[in-house]
């Protein structure tokens, strides 16, 4: 049986708070634990790093895609199972888009933001069909929640795209949807 990967979105933040580092670590080992692979921004730092080293640390895969100025800025994790370093920031994103099978976004910054927006947007223009799983950890994206609804409410968007992304409280809930992939 051929892996499933979930591409996990997160913020490569040092600085980041401990209930949102520690929900990293979590959904880590929730997928090294259930045989999942991981692929993403391949970066050593914040989230980032703490989602890898526990998918690793968990018995699964872990794949990143690190663009060269973000591999001389922050570094890349030199420890996955496979990382590719690529040209652009828009080949990272699509390399990383085609390996997955579901989209995981934990808390992050604008890098996350845009990450999160073009799949969405991708999804809504029919590039894809995969599943796309907003972690909401302690409300932190109850304001991208809410800016969603206003989106669809003010006719910008139909109401069925409301329902494109999943929007749980705690990295379980990724396992539920994931549970679904497996099954395929």
């Amino acid at each position: 049986m051929m892996t499933k990967y979930l591409c996990v979105y997160c913020g490569a933040s040092e600085r980041a708070d401990p209930i949102y580092r520690q929900s990293a670590i979590d959904m880590g080992k929730l997928i090294g634990e259930n045989q999942l692979g991981l692929v993403y921004g391949g970066g050593r730092l914040g989230l980032m790093r703490l989602v890898a080293d526990a998918v690793l640390n968990h018995g699964g895969r872990a794949v990143g895609f690190i663009p060269e100025h973000l591999d001389d800025r922050e570094g890349a994790h030199h420890g996955l199972t496979e990382l590719h370093i690529v040209d652009t920031m828009h080949t990272r994103k699509m390399r990383m888009s085609e390996l997955a099978d579901m989209f995981v976004i934990l808390p992050g910054g604008f890098g996350t933001l845009d990450e999160m927006f073009e799949i969405l947007t991708w999804k809504q223009l029919n590039l894809h069909k995969k599943p796309i799983v907003i972690v909401n950890i302690n409300g932190y994206w109850d304001p991208l929640v809410a800016l969603i609804n206003t989106v669809v409410d003010s006719h910008f968007a139909h109401p069925e795209h409301r329902h494109y992304v999943k929007v749980v409280t705690c990295v379980e809930g990724v396992m539920d949807v994931a549970r679904e992939l497996k099954d395929e």
